[in-house]
């Protein structure tokens, strides 16, 4: 069994359009960045200096990290991970 990934619709085209990617267990950065190893450029647009880009959301079985270990959080077998990334923009009210 390995570590689920659901990558949001923007970096399925690094993952070659997969919506699940699976991952080896361990803290969550190296799991990122084993990702990377076969999906070049996932990394760079989820993490920066071995942190999480503070514009990205990354939840394990649907708890944010950050209430966690952040990026030192580690992640099982069966696990589910899912970066989503944050949203913003918008206009203002009128």
């Amino acid at each position: 069994m390995a570590v689920k990934v659901r990558i949001p619709t923007p970096l399925q085209r690094l993952t070659n359009g997969q919506e699940v990617v699976e991952g080896k267990p361990g803290k969550l950065i190296d799991l990122i960045l084993d990702l990377d190893s076969r999906f070049p450029g996932l990394a760079e647009r989820v993490s920066e200096n071995g942190k999480i880009r503070r514009f990205v959301n990354i939840y394990v079985n649907e708890e944010d990290i950050r209430f966690l270990n952040a990026e030192e959080t580690e992640v099982k077998d069966g696990d589910e991970v899912s970066i989503v990334p944050a949203i913003a923009g918008g206009r203002g009210w009128s």
